[in-house]
């Protein structure tokens, strides 16, 4: 398939640069795939449309204030670095700029030199492989302390609240994004979901450099995903294959937990309990093996979410209701509103 293919006009004016308050307040798109059919409502009404026996799946993946800020040693180049992805304790991939100030060996400081970096590999994009040295405390405090939340380029101004850009349920460290899907969920909707017989249900993925790497090739099938950590638990695999064996529905809260998720999956749809690498890409034409409904957020042009999306409920359906959501004045992106696809 064609690039441009997953394209779509979007005026500027409906790129969101502030999250609606309270979270749950932000619209709610529902596309019922099977009847061509579009609703508008508002998220708090999710509950309107799961089941008891339902079991709904999110990422608890916690953003990193993974931005930080620091100079070049011997020069004093400013130098910013955005941690993508641990490889071990004090060792990142991350992504530089600028890229050409920094070539193998150099070394970036920070603060007032308490935390340092050399870089070991060079990988084309911007991308670096650092190794940090510091001489007191964890690298962890210091990065709370020196580093900023990496908002996406298209969000000017940073939320007066820094949490905002967490789901309300974020527990384990390591994401350079929030999965987005998520932010709309209070404390309050989770509890009423369960309240009316949702499973709710916690997996892994740490959202990693393929949110940020545009598809650069005009045949889709020619784009390689970058790798992303996942960890699905035994407690949880079981869980989603008792309900489905029982008659409940999957309903993944965003792309990573869709790809987490079919990553995991047996062709016949059975949830399997492991950690590792996923680069599964998916785009129109793959068959779903273990997703019945879908959460999502409305996604850049010509990126591989939308194409995701488009596999799951068909590209003319999706493009048709971007067009609908565009026309309705819906807000897009990460702060924006959501969609439901049942």
């Amino acid at each position: 398939m064609r690039l441009d293919e997953f394209d779509y006009n979007l005026p500027p004016d409906l790129i969101a640069q502030t999250p609606v308050e309270p979270r749950d307040a932000s619209r709610l798109l529902v596309l019922h795939r099977g009847r061509d059919y579009i609703e508008h409502r508002h998220f708090y009404n999710l509950p309107d449309y799961l089941r008891e026996g339902d079991v709904l799946v999110l990422n608890e993946t916690r953003v990193l204030p993974a931005r930080l800020w620091g100079r070049r040693a011997g020069t004093g180049a400013r130098i910013e670095v955005l941690l993508l992805t641990r490889r071990d304790r004090d060792t990142w991939e991350a992504l530089v700029r600028p890229a050409r100030r920094v070539p193998l060996g150099t070394e970036i400081i920070f603060g007032r030199g308490e935390l340092k970096a050399r870089v070991t590999a060079v990988s084309g994009d911007g991308g670096r492989v650092l190794e940090f040295t510091y001489q007191e405390g964890s690298f962890e405090a210091l990065l709370d302390r020196l580093g900023e939340m990496p908002l996406p380029p298209y969000i000017k101004a940073k939320p007066e609240e820094p949490g905002r850009y967490q789901t309300v349920y974020a527990r384990v460290d390591g994401s350079a994004a929030a999965p987005t899907a998520g932010l709309h969920f209070t404390p309050r909707l989770l509890e009423q979901l369960r309240d009316q017989g949702v499973q709710i249900i916690y997996l892994l993925l740490h959202v990693g450099l393929g949110t940020f790497r545009p598809v650069k090739v005009e045949n889709i099938e020619e784009h390689h995903m970058h790798a992303e950590y996942y960890e699905v638990t035994p407690e949880a695999a079981t869980a989603i294959n008792a309900a489905r064996a029982r008659g409940g529905r999957v309903v993944a809260v965003g792309t990573t937990v869709v790809r987490t998720l079919e990553t995991v999956a047996t062709g016949e749809g059975l949830i399997r309990p492991g950690k590792g690498w996923t680069d599964i890409f998916i785009y129109p034409g793959y068959r779903f093996k273990a997703v019945d409904c879908l959460i999502t957020n409305f996604h850049l042009p010509k990126s591989t979410l939308i194409m995701l999306v488009s596999a799951f409920a068909g590209r003319e359906k999706i493009l048709a209701a971007y067009r609908t959501a565009i026309a309705e004045g819906y807000r897009f992106f990460s702060f924006g509103d959501a969609m439901l696809i049942l």
